[in-house]
């Protein structure tokens, strides 16, 4: 069994991005609604929230910040998600 992974993130707009995961799918998420705690908070900052890296498996921010692959995923896959995005 493969555990999902990102393979590749980049920016779209806004607090969208484009992410491609090992099982080949692509899309794009809006996270402008999950940056809420004080681990995403900064996130709001627009600099700052372009400032992701992706790790071995997921994105991630300098302080920390980062969502489950799973969870990402599944905003892509599940369509009735309010976060997807066409």
């Amino acid at each position: 069994m493969s555990f999902i992974h990102i393979t590749h993130a980049s920016y779209a707009r806004g607090y969208c991005l484009s992410l491609e995961f090992n099982d080949g799918t692509l899309g794009r998420v809006d996270l402008s609604e999950e940056l809420e705690g004080s681990i995403f908070e900064p996130l709001r900052d627009m600099d700052f929230f372009r400032q992701f890296t992706l790790n071995s498996s997921t994105i991630e921010w300098p302080n920390g910040a980062d969502f489950a692959p799973e969870y990402l995923h599944s905003l892509i896959t599940d369509t009735s998600h309010p976060l997807a995005v066409a």
